[in-house]
């Protein structure tokens, strides 16, 4: 037996792939990776839906907002209208006819992975058209219209900087003598 061969163990028999070499399995995708592979299929698929179908080379903001309000019909998140009489109420004591959205925290996460994935593969940071401003102000329109549907207010950041300051004001640090 040359010195490149290796014994048969007896373990071995003939239930063995056709091949005799390892092939490592890739590791498992963490759950972001899933999402945004599968998000990056889903957007990938609207696209080849449309009449006439879009490459992903040829999308743009408009067809991302497009997705955005299609995939509205999915959503679970109870959005009242103006004129329903629980508007602003967090928690309705009754249910109602408005619809269902996406919640704003689905969209954002959504356009974070889709962002990331247009660049993996191979679209450009200035091209790439989930980072469009109008994706952004779309967001923060269904940010501010959810809350005051829900009766929610989104506060600042800066409301944190107030309350150190304040009550740094109430207990001054002490001096020594």
């Amino acid at each position: 037996m040359s010195g490149n061969q290796r014994p048969k163990d007896s373990a071995e028999g003939s239930s063995r792939s056709g091949s005799d070499h390892y092939q490592p399995q890739p590791a498992p995708l963490s759950r972001y990776e899933s999402q945004k592979r599968r998000d990056w299929n889903t957007f990938g698929q609207y696209l080849k839906n449309q009449r006439p179908p879009v490459s992903l080379s040829q999308s743009n903001c408009n067809h991302v907002l497009d997705f955005l309000r299609y995939l509205d019909q999915f959503g679970k998140t109870k959005v009242h209208l103006h004129g329903c009489v629980f508007f602003g109420q967090p928690n309705p004591p009754a249910p109602c006819t408005c619809p269902l959205r996406q919640a704003w925290g689905s969209l954002d996460a959504l356009i974070g992975r889709l962002r990331a994935a247009y660049e993996e593969h191979g679209g450009s940071a200035e091209t790439n058209p989930f980072g469009n401003g109008a994706i952004r102000v779309y967001l923060r329109e269904v940010k501010e219209c959810q809350a005051k549907a829900r009766g929610i207010p989104y506060k600042k950041k800066t409301k944190k900087k107030t309350q150190i300051r304040a009550r740094n004001e109430a207990n001054p640090p002490m001096q020594s003598a």
